[in-house]
Protein backbone atom coordinates (compact mmCIF):
# COMPACT_ATOMS: atom_id res chain seq x y z
CA UNK A 1 0.00 0.00 0.00
CA UNK A 2 0.93 3.40 -0.81
CA UNK A 3 0.99 6.30 1.39
CA UNK A 4 2.28 9.62 0.83
CA UNK A 5 4.46 11.53 3.65
CA UNK A 6 3.46 15.32 3.14
CA UNK A 7 6.73 16.38 3.56
CA UNK A 8 9.96 17.89 0.97
CA UNK A 9 12.54 17.28 3.60
CA UNK A 10 13.95 13.91 2.28
CA UNK A 11 15.85 13.71 6.00
CA UNK A 12 12.48 13.08 7.45
CA UNK A 13 11.50 10.80 4.39
CA UNK A 14 14.40 8.80 4.83
CA UNK A 15 14.25 8.50 8.54
CA UNK A 16 10.55 7.24 7.90
CA UNK A 17 11.33 4.90 5.57
CA UNK A 18 14.10 2.90 7.10
CA UNK A 19 11.20 2.34 9.81
CA UNK A 20 8.10 1.10 7.59
CA UNK A 21 7.14 -2.27 7.33
CA UNK A 22 6.81 -4.89 4.32
CA UNK A 23 3.51 -4.67 2.27
CA UNK A 24 3.49 -0.33 2.43
CA UNK A 25 5.77 2.26 0.65
CA UNK A 26 6.40 5.44 1.79
CA UNK A 27 6.62 8.29 -0.84
CA UNK A 28 7.99 11.66 -0.70
CA UNK A 29 6.29 14.84 -2.46
CA UNK A 30 8.75 15.12 -4.67
CA UNK A 31 8.25 11.61 -5.69
CA UNK A 32 5.18 12.67 -6.66
CA UNK A 33 6.30 15.79 -8.26
CA UNK A 34 4.59 17.80 -6.05
CA UNK A 35 6.63 20.98 -5.22
CA UNK A 36 3.98 23.40 -3.84
CA UNK A 37 4.31 24.53 -0.63
CA UNK A 38 1.90 23.84 1.81
CA UNK A 39 0.88 26.82 4.09
CA UNK A 40 1.11 26.00 8.24
CA UNK A 41 -1.64 28.39 9.49
CA UNK A 42 -2.19 26.89 12.26
CA UNK A 43 -1.52 27.49 15.91
CA UNK A 44 -0.55 24.18 17.09
CA UNK A 45 1.25 21.45 16.10
CA UNK A 46 -2.16 19.34 15.77
CA UNK A 47 -3.60 21.71 13.54
CA UNK A 48 -0.62 22.49 11.15
CA UNK A 49 -0.96 17.84 10.53
CA UNK A 50 -4.42 18.34 9.65
CA UNK A 51 -3.90 21.17 7.35
CA UNK A 52 -1.51 19.16 4.98
CA UNK A 53 -2.83 15.97 5.68
CA UNK A 54 -6.51 17.12 4.62
CA UNK A 55 -4.96 19.28 1.63
CA UNK A 56 -3.03 16.77 0.07
CA UNK A 57 -5.17 13.74 0.79
CA UNK A 58 -7.73 16.51 -1.53
CA UNK A 59 -5.27 16.85 -3.87
CA UNK A 60 -3.84 13.26 -4.50
CA UNK A 61 -6.54 10.84 -3.01
CA UNK A 62 -4.17 8.25 -2.02
CA UNK A 63 -3.86 7.65 1.96
CA UNK A 64 -1.50 10.48 3.64
CA UNK A 65 0.53 11.24 6.86
CA UNK A 66 1.62 14.26 7.73
CA UNK A 67 3.80 15.78 10.69
CA UNK A 68 4.29 18.98 12.69
CA UNK A 69 7.13 18.75 15.30
CA UNK A 70 8.29 21.64 17.36
CA UNK A 71 10.53 22.44 20.30
CA UNK A 72 9.20 23.46 23.61
CA UNK A 73 11.70 24.96 25.67
CA UNK A 74 10.25 25.81 29.52
CA UNK A 75 12.04 28.63 30.05
CA UNK A 76 11.05 30.11 26.71
CA UNK A 77 7.08 29.90 27.83
CA UNK A 78 7.26 26.64 25.03
CA UNK A 79 8.79 28.57 22.46
CA UNK A 80 9.57 28.25 19.87
CA UNK A 81 7.10 25.68 19.88
CA UNK A 82 4.52 25.60 16.74
CA UNK A 83 7.19 28.17 14.86
CA UNK A 84 10.56 26.18 15.53
CA UNK A 85 10.98 25.68 11.64
CA UNK A 86 10.82 29.75 11.09
CA UNK A 87 12.19 30.67 14.49
CA UNK A 88 14.57 33.03 13.31
CA UNK A 89 12.77 33.97 9.78
CA UNK A 90 10.87 32.47 6.99
CA UNK A 91 13.57 30.99 4.99
CA UNK A 92 13.44 28.43 7.55
CA UNK A 93 17.60 28.15 8.36
CA UNK A 94 18.54 25.82 10.77
CA UNK A 95 22.00 27.77 11.79
CA UNK A 96 20.06 30.96 12.16
CA UNK A 97 17.40 29.08 14.45
CA UNK A 98 20.11 26.94 16.91
CA UNK A 99 21.79 30.74 16.89
CA UNK A 100 18.59 32.63 18.01
CA UNK A 101 17.73 30.06 20.29
CA UNK A 102 21.13 29.82 22.41
CA UNK A 103 21.21 33.83 22.38
CA UNK A 104 17.62 33.66 23.88
CA UNK A 105 18.58 31.02 26.62
CA UNK A 106 21.97 32.71 27.08
CA UNK A 107 21.32 33.72 31.18
CA UNK A 108 18.53 31.04 31.81
CA UNK A 109 19.67 28.12 34.21
CA UNK A 110 16.43 26.34 33.27
CA UNK A 111 17.52 24.41 29.78
CA UNK A 112 14.39 21.95 30.05
CA UNK A 113 13.59 21.40 26.60
CA UNK A 114 10.75 19.06 25.27
CA UNK A 115 10.79 17.66 21.18
CA UNK A 116 6.71 17.02 20.30
CA UNK A 117 5.66 15.40 16.75
CA UNK A 118 2.29 14.94 16.10
CA UNK A 119 1.28 12.83 12.87
CA UNK A 120 -2.26 13.15 11.27
CA UNK A 121 -2.97 10.23 8.89
CA UNK A 122 -5.84 10.59 6.65
CA UNK A 123 -6.60 6.86 5.58
CA UNK A 124 -8.47 5.72 2.04
CA UNK A 125 -11.92 5.66 3.17
CA UNK A 126 -11.10 9.23 4.83
CA UNK A 127 -10.74 8.59 8.05
CA UNK A 128 -8.74 10.39 10.41
CA UNK A 129 -6.34 9.92 13.10
CA UNK A 130 -3.29 11.54 15.49
CA UNK A 131 -0.41 10.01 16.83
CA UNK A 132 1.92 12.03 19.30
CA UNK A 133 5.56 11.54 19.79
CA UNK A 134 7.36 13.59 22.81
CA UNK A 135 10.98 13.62 23.85
CA UNK A 136 12.05 15.21 27.00
CA UNK A 137 15.68 16.72 27.47
CA UNK A 138 18.46 19.89 27.81
CA UNK A 139 19.53 22.18 25.24
CA UNK A 140 23.20 22.45 25.41
CA UNK A 141 25.26 25.52 25.51
CA UNK A 142 27.31 24.90 22.12
CA UNK A 143 26.68 22.82 19.23
CA UNK A 144 27.59 18.88 19.20
CA UNK A 145 27.75 16.58 16.06
CA UNK A 146 26.92 16.34 12.19
CA UNK A 147 24.21 14.03 11.72
CA UNK A 148 20.40 15.06 12.09
CA UNK A 149 18.61 18.52 10.77
CA UNK A 150 17.06 21.12 12.67
CA UNK A 151 17.99 21.32 16.48
CA UNK A 152 19.09 18.03 16.90
CA UNK A 153 23.17 19.65 17.62
CA UNK A 154 22.03 21.13 20.84
CA UNK A 155 19.58 18.63 22.31
CA UNK A 156 20.69 15.73 24.27
CA UNK A 157 17.83 13.87 25.02
CA UNK A 158 16.57 12.77 28.86
CA UNK A 159 18.98 9.75 29.91
CA UNK A 160 22.22 10.31 27.77
CA UNK A 161 25.12 12.29 27.42
CA UNK A 162 25.06 13.09 23.18
CA UNK A 163 23.14 15.10 21.71
CA UNK A 164 20.54 14.18 18.76
CA UNK A 165 23.07 15.14 16.24
CA UNK A 166 26.14 12.79 17.71
CA UNK A 167 23.66 9.85 17.70
CA UNK A 168 23.68 7.55 14.79
CA UNK A 169 20.33 7.30 13.06
CA UNK A 170 19.81 4.12 14.38
CA UNK A 171 20.27 4.84 17.59
CA UNK A 172 17.76 8.08 16.91
CA UNK A 173 15.39 6.71 15.40
CA UNK A 174 15.00 4.46 18.25
CA UNK A 175 13.89 7.63 21.07
CA UNK A 176 13.04 10.12 18.70
CA UNK A 177 10.12 12.10 19.00
CA UNK A 178 8.95 11.58 15.29
CA UNK A 179 9.67 7.76 15.58
CA UNK A 180 7.25 7.31 18.90
CA UNK A 181 4.36 9.30 16.93
CA UNK A 182 5.32 7.38 14.10
CA UNK A 183 5.51 3.76 15.74
CA UNK A 184 2.05 4.55 16.73
CA UNK A 185 0.74 4.89 13.22
CA UNK A 186 2.13 1.87 12.42
CA UNK A 187 0.80 0.19 15.30
CA UNK A 188 -2.78 1.58 14.12
CA UNK A 189 -1.96 0.68 10.40
CA UNK A 190 -0.62 -3.32 11.29
CA UNK A 191 -3.51 -3.95 13.64
CA UNK A 192 -6.29 -1.93 10.75
CA UNK A 193 -4.77 -3.94 7.45
CA UNK A 194 -4.99 -7.50 9.65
Amino acid sequence: MKICFASHNRNKVKELMEMIPEGFSLVGLYDLGFNEEIEETGSTLEENSTIKARFLFEELQIPVIADDSGLVVSSLNGDPGVYSARYAGPEKDDENNMTLLLKNLDSEENRSAEFQTVITYIDDSRKEWQFKGTVKGQIIRERRGSNGFGYDPIFVPEGHNQTFAELSSEEKNKISHRSLAFRKFLKHLKSSHV
